[in-house]
């Protein structure tokens, strides 16, 4: 590893920090994620989801007062970046959160 040629400057070996660090194709799934909740939309569908069990898709359309071809647009990604599941129950599809845990994860990082 290259870096500061002076020598009082970076004393500290980072060299085992690089070696512990994923590599890219190992947080690429977590990159999606963070790249998925970068929207107050989508931050709120979680949000909404995060206080109950689940909400069938009318329930979070009324809430949000979205189109429903928006609001399908913003379920889609937060399900390609594995952050929703859903069932469907009759007519209805009903969404939850496909890991209640990480709420904590991201109230830790937005610091809530």
């Amino acid at each position: 590893m290259t870096g500061c040629s002076d020598e009082n400057c970076c004393k500290i070996d980072l060299n085992p920090i690089i070696e512990k660090m994923p590599k890219d194709d190992e947080i690429y799934d977590d990159s999606e994620m963070i790249k998925a909740l970068a929207d107050p939309t989508r931050l709120k569908i979680v949000y909404l989801l995060s206080e109950v069990d689940e909400l069938c898709v009318c329930q979070i359309l009324e809430t949000l007062n979205k189109s429903q071809s928006t609001l399908s647009h913003h379920l889609n990604i937060l399900k390609k970046a594995k952050i929703l599941k859903w069932t469907k129950k009759g007519q209805w599809i009903y969404y939850s959160l496909n890991n209640p845990e990480m709420v904590k994860g991201l109230n830790l990082l937005l610091m809530k």
